[in-house]
């Protein structure tokens, strides 16, 4: 399992987070008859993208004008993983897959040693969960020719 906190994917994270927001819904555009992945957290399975844009936007007490609003945090679960986890029958891999995500979150709230703050739930936060991956301009198979940037890559992908 690969896990890593970025300050954006996509633009700027001290600004609005629509380009990011914007960047993370690709899959129901890219694949407009697949059902398309909502967004969620700790509390609700099926959140709206522009809610999800207000609240990241409007969650700035406290924070400067140039302080980071806020940061992706990418769940990356080889694909020798994403085997296991889909042989799994209690709620099936995508389920297990965003459950974990959740007790991530609980880990990562804790880590702020700061009262009041003792899991997910005292977080403002959402979780995006994508069935594939693309090759970028920095991928070898785009470098050589092999393939064009943008094409999705083979194999399990799921990540969060």
């Amino acid at each position: 399992m690969y896990i890593n906190i970025t300050g954006s994917e996509a633009g700027n994270n001290k600004g609005s987070s629509a380009q990011l927001v914007h960047y993370l819904d690709k899959e129901a555009r890219l694949f407009p008859d697949a059902v398309a992945e909502p967004w969620f957290n700790g509390n609700d399975q099926h959140i709206d993208s522009y809610l999800v844009k207000s609240l990241i936007d409007k969650n700035t007490a406290k924070l400067g004008r140039d302080e980071a609003k806020f940061f992706l945090i990418n769940i990356s679960p080889s694909q020798k993983e994403i085997a296991h986890l889909k042989m799994l029958d209690k709620m099936g891999a995508k389920q297990e897959l965003k459950a974990f995500a959740i007790k991530i979150m609980d880990e990562y709230a804790r880590n702020f040693y700061r009262k009041g703050i003792n899991g997910n739930e005292d977080l403002l936060w959402f979780g995006k969960l994508e069935n594939h991956r693309y090759y970028s301009y920095k991928d070898m198979e785009v470098k050589s020719g092999q393939v064009k940037r943008g094409t999705v890559k083979p194999g399990e992908q799921m990540h969060i």
